[in-house]
């Protein structure tokens, strides 16, 4: 069989090198192609292109990077029509992948979406374009099937992927000696992946880091975007280690976590967190009119509550930013809460291995329907 895959950030681009893993064990003579990143290419994934140089963020920077993100679509539909996959395998990425699902519908070719967009956080009409362009949809949160069900989308719980890579974790025995460290507490700065994320965020946290002089504080870099962006960090003496987060959380005492795919890790290490998030004013003008949940960070999401502190745009500021660490750090029943909602979430999860879920029901379907490029 061949498989199409698109991604389009560095969490999607670790769970596709997963899920091409598990479609190899099933499908030995498979062949891949798409767009991804490290993850994939190291999976066997031919990439023609790499996500990098497609993803934008925010309303504005989107808006801004209109024509490129328009160039990149021409190129991939132009790159799967040469290539007649027998599936199109689309994960997260929801305004280009979705674009993509749309023709690749028209033009026959059977659409999988795994971890599809959060329609039910804002924009929810889109869930009946999900219902039109998908064959089958697989969620990685608890709440998303019932959800996509009720708009008579055929959409399946696999797990979540986390999971699969948490188990697969071995910690390095000399983090320390290779990092550096000395054996203060750590504190894990986590502050995204993605260029416009770690330029917004990384400057509060830099001035955090004087307010607690009994700790020492580690940024978890991303070697796959400019070094220079943590020059700020590596100036005022942080140390910025690189693509080594699992370690890092594996021995840290807290976290200050940009919202996203990092918040759910830190969760299932354990890590007590605050969660924290800023973007452009009108970036942030516009998602406040349009998105309708009550949380931002997965962990809140899925257990329903506050389990971790979330600071958002003003509220991120050093002072309140300092508060919350000094409770999480100084306050024994404020962190034993934290761990109590922890355990909540990973109840909620399950242990489903979420890439051979999707694996076996993709190659299900294949061999079933024999449905393949038109």
């Amino acid at each position: 069989m061949k498989y199409y895959i698109i991604c389009g950030e560095r969490s999607g681009d670790l769970h596709v090198s997963n899920l091409i893993k598990s479609l190899r064990t099933l499908d030995p003579s498979g062949s891949f192609r798409g767009m991804g990143g490290d993850y994939s290419g190291k999976a066997g994934m031919e990439m023609p292109t790499r996500y990098e140089e497609v993803a934008v963020m925010g309303f504005l920077e989107v808006f801004l990077g209109f024509w490129k993100i328009i160039k990149y679509l021409k190129w991939v539909k132009e790159d799967i029509l040469q290539f007649q996959p027998d599936v199109l395998i689309l994960v997260d990425f929801g305004g280009f992948n979705m674009k993509i699902a749309g023709w690749a519908k028209v033009n026959g070719i059977p659409v999988h979406y795994y971890i599809p967009p959060k329609v039910w956080a804002w924009n929810q009409k889109r869930v009946h374009k999900i219902r039109e362009y998908t064959d089958k949809v697989y969620c990685i949160l608890p709440f998303e099937q019932e959800f996509f069900k009720k708009f008579g989308v055929n959409a399946l719980y696999v797990g979540n992927p986390l999971l699969d890579e948490l188990s697969s974790f071995e910690p390095h025995p000399f983090f320390h000696q290779k990092n550096e460290l000395n054996y203060q507490p750590i504190i894990a700065l986590l502050p995204g992946s993605r260029k416009q994320e770690i330029v917004m965020m990384q400057e509060v946290m830099i001035k955090v880091v004087r307010m607690f002089p009994n700790a020492q504080f580690v940024v978890a870099g991303v070697s796959n975007m400019d070094k220079s962006l943590y020059q700020p960090a590596v100036e005022t003496g942080i140390k910025v280690i690189f693509d080594q987060t699992y370690d890092l959380l594996h021995h840290a005492t807290a976290a200050i976590v940009t919202s996203g795919t990092a918040t759910l890790e830190t969760a299932l290490f354990r890590v007590p967190q605050l969660v924290v998030y800023k973007t452009s004013a009108f970036s942030f003008a516009i998602g406040k009119m349009l998105i309708k949940v009550d949380y931002i960070s997965l962990v809140n999401l899925i257990a329903g509550r506050e389990v971790v502190k979330e600071l958002i745009q003003k509220d991120y500021n050093v002072a309140e930013v300092s508060h919350q660490l000094n409770l999480i750090l100084a306050n024994r029943l404020y962190k034993s809460q934290i761990l109590d909602g922890y355990n909540e979430v990973m109840s909620k999860l399950g242990k489903e291995s979420a890439s051979m879920n999707v694996a076996h029901h993709i190659v299900s379907d294949l061999s079933s329907n024999s449905k393949g490029f038109n």
